[in-house]
Parts: C-alpha cells; sequence; structure tokens
C-alpha cells in the first residue's frame, strides 16, 4: 500500500506563490509518473501537470508557464511551484500515481485572495 502525503498548501494572495510537496512512502515515483491535479469548489477534479519517469512533463493550458512540476528521486517527493497565482487557481490540491492500483493523497487546500 502506498501513501502519498501532500503539503504546502495555504492562504495567498493574487500574484503569490506556493510550493506544494508531494511525499510517497516508497519508491512509486521512479517507476511510475505522477500528477497533480485539483478540484475547486462545485467542479470535476482536473488534471494539473504530470511528470513521467523519463523527466518529460506536460502541463494543462491554464498552468503553463506559471507552474512547475519536479521530483526528487532520492526523497520519493514530487513538487508543484506555483508562480503568480490567482483567485481562480483556489481548490484543493492533490497528488496521485497508478501503478498497480491508484493512489490519491488526501489534498492539501489552496486559498488565492487577498
Amino acid at each position: 500500500q502506498v501513501q502519498l502525503v501532500e503539503s504546502g498548501g495555504g492562504l495567498v494572495q493574487p500574484g503569490g506563490s506556493l510550493r506544494l510537496s508531494c511525499a510517497a512512502s516508497n519508491r512509486i515515483f521512479s517507476i511510475f509518473p505522477m500528477s497533480w491535479y485539483r478540484q475547486a469548489p462545485g467542479k470535476q477534479r482536473e488534471l494539473v501537470a504530470t511528470i513521467f519517469t523519463g523527466g518529460n512533463v506536460i502541463y494543462a493550458d491554464f498552468v503553463k508557464g506559471r507552474f512547475t512540476i519536479s521530483r526528487d528521486n532520492a526523497e520519493n517527493t514530487a513538487y508543484l511551484q506555483m508562480n503568480s497565482l490567482q483567485p481562480e487557481d483556489t481548490a484543493v490540491y492533490y497528488c496521485y500515481v497508478r501503478g498497480s492500483a491508484t493512489y490519491w493523497g488526501q489534498g492539501t487546500q489552496v486559498t488565492v485572495s487577498s
């Protein structure tokens, strides 16, 4: 059983930055792609970014140029650096891995407000 634990969320003003972390209980990020999703109130969960084992990354159009996904295999941790945050980025952010099973973290709240 893999556990994913997110951290780093909080309240930030528009234009500010946050860095989210996702710590895994084993080396799963070294083996499978991992993704960040988000879910705003009343909306469906949506894909934010994915990093593949070879290092390739993909981003949703709405975060391109503002967010950066990365991982540290030695620390079994993935990150989402979020810059130029806007109120519409307010959501619960989840990390996700699909390996032999599907794993979700518990989520971390990001609120962008003045």
